[in-house]
């Protein structure tokens, strides 16, 4: 049954829903736009901010609906964890774009909600805090993904502590280039084209 909530977790996280919107409300192929990312940032370069909006909640909502459709059908927490992870891959390497996808930040919130919601919102809470203090959507994402483990230990949900390392070591992968541009100070600042 794992197997099968992976497959399901995979091909509901591959839905490029930073794409679809693009497309649908005539902002051209978000591959061409900016970072080039599937994500909500690269569609707040835009300048769309309901796209961006919508985006963010349909990406963090797969993540979040991998997890919940594999728990109301009664798998076990493993496979629900084993939902939630792959959906995480789906959107980063999703099979309907040759596998080049997002950064997969909105996606990982929106599982860690579901996983456990006092956890995804104090992770929600550090991405905003990161994000408003340095004015870098990429600061908020390292920051809420390197404390996700810190507070699934203070709520003593220890065990979904190896999915959010697991998960925050792709986050900090898939962000090397941004980490790369901070340490050059030439990362983007929110809203700038």
């Amino acid at each position: 049954m794992m197997i099968l909530w992976a497959v399901l977790g995979y091909l509901l996280g591959s839905v490029p829903f930073g794409v679809l919107i693009s497309r649908a409300m005539g902002l051209g192929d978000l591959r061409k736009i900016g970072s080039g990312n599937i994500g909500a940032t690269n569609v707040l370069r835009t300048g769309n901010k309901p796209a961006a909006l919508a985006t963010l909640l349909l990406d963090g909502g797969k993540g979040a609906a991998a997890v919940l459709l594999a728990r109301a059908f009664g798998a076990d927490d493993l496979a629900v964890q084993a939902a939630g992870v792959a959906a995480f891959f789906g959107h980063c390497f999703p099979v309907w774009l040759g596998f080049k996808g997002g950064k997969g930040v909105a996606t990982f919130l929106g599982l860690m909600l579901a996983l456990a919601w006092p956890v995804g919102l104090l992770c929600c809470a550090s991405w905003l805090a990161g994000a408003y203090l340095s004015r870098v959507s990429s600061v908020g994402a390292l920051v809420a993904s390197a404390s996700a483990p810190v507070w699934l230990l203070l709520t003593g949900r220890v065990e979904l502590i190896v999915s959010a390392l697991l998960l925050g070591a792709l986050v900090w992968w898939r962000h090397s280039a941004n980490i790369a541009r901070l340490r050059a100070g030439t990362e983007p600042k929110i809203g700038q084209k």
